[in-house]
C-alpha cells in the first residue's frame, strides 16, 4: 500500500522532535510514503518546520486558520510570504471559514481568508481549505478568488452537490477518519460517488481518529483503516485505490517525485 497523508498536524501531535520523528517512522512502516505537515498558525509552522525539515518525503504548508482571526499577529503576511520561500513548503493552509465556532465575526473571517487566498495566488501555491458551516460564502469566494493552482477541501463534510461544485473549480476532495463512523451516512454516499481522480485521504492527526481508535489521539499510521474503509465503500481493491490517491495527492500539491 502506497499512501499520502494529505493533512497531518504533526506539531499538534507532539512538539518534541524525537516524538515527531517516531510518529513519522511508525507511519512509514505501514505504507505512508508522504506526509503533508499542515499548520494552523505561524508558531506551529516555524516550530514543526525546524524539527522535521530534513526528513525525506515530509512536506509543509503555512497558513492561519480561522481561529487566528482575532489574535494579534504582527507582520503575519510578511512572515507567511517568507515561509512560502522555504524548501518543501508546498501550499497555503489550512485556511478558510468556520461559522460553527464563530471565530471573530463573519466579515473578519472573510477578509482574513481573502488575504491568504491572494498570497497563495501571488506565490502560485495550492490552498488547503477548512470549511465548517460556511457553504454559501465558501462557494462564492472560491468561484472568484481560488488560486489557479487549486487545492484541497480538507476533511470534507458537505453533500455530493457541493463536492461537484468544488471539483469543477479545480479542488480535490479529502476524507478523514470520520468517514469510517457508522453514522456518517452522508459522507459514505459522497465518498462512493466522487470521481476517483479527485479523491484524496488524510488523518487530520491528532483529530478525527478512525472508528477503531475513537477516543484516542489520531496518528498518521491510522490512515490505513480509512483507506481500506473507503475502498470497501467503493467496491475496489485498497492497494489499487491507495496508489491512485497517492498520485492525486502529488498532483494536488504539485509535488514532483
Amino acid at each position: 500500500m502506497k499512501i499520502c497523508d494529505t493533512h497531518c498536524h504533526i506539531g499538534l501531535l507532539y512538539q518534541n522532535s524525537v516524538e515527531q520523528i517516531r510518529v513519522i517512522d511508525d507511519a512509514k512502516r505501514v505504507g505512508v510514503e508522504v506526509i503533508i505537515s499542515v499548520n494552523t498558525n505561524l508558531n506551529d509552522f516555524y516550530s514543526s518546520y525546524q524539527n522535521i525539515k530534513n526528513i525525506p518525503n515530509i512536506y509543509h504548508t503555512i497558513g492561519l486558520c480561522p481561529e487566528e482571526v482575532d489574535k494579534p499577529i504582527k507582520d503575519w503576511e510578511i512572515s507567511m510570504k517568507e515561509g512560502l520561500g522555504y524548501d518543501k513548503v508546498v501550499a497555503v493552509g489550512e485556511i478558510g471559514l468556520d461559522y460553527f465556532h464563530k471565530y471573530g465575526d463573519r466579515n473578519k473571517q472573510i477578509e482574513f481568508f481573502l488575504k491568504q487566498l491572494a498570497i497563495a495566488s501571488d506565490f502560485n501555491k495550492p490552498v488547503v481549505i477548512h470549511n465548517r458551516m460556511a457553504r454559501e460564502d465558501m462557494e462564492s469566494i472560491l468561484k472568484s478568488k481560488l488560486p489557479s493552482a487549486g487545492g484541497i477541501m480538507h476533511c470534507f463534510s458537505e453533500d455530493y452537490e457541493f463536492a461537484v461544485k468544488m471539483i469543477d473549480l479545480g479542488m480535490f476532495i479529502s476524507f478523514a477518519g470520520n468517514l469510517t463512523y457508522k453514522n456518517a451516512k452522508n459522507l459514505h454516499d459522497v465518498a462512493k460517488k466522487i470521481p476517483v481522480e479527485y479523491l484524496v485521504v488524510e488523518t487530520d492527526s491528532p483529530f478525527l481518529p478512525p472508528a477503531s481508535q475513537r477516543g484516542k489521539r489520531n496518528h498518521p499510521a491510522n490512515i490505513v483503516e480509512t483507506v481500506k474503509y473507503l475502498a470497501d465503500l467503493r467496491g475496489v481493491n485498497a492497494d489499487e485505490l491507495s496508489e491512485i490517491m497517492f498520485e492525486n495527492s502529488m498532483r494536488a500539491y504539485k509535488i514532483n517525485r
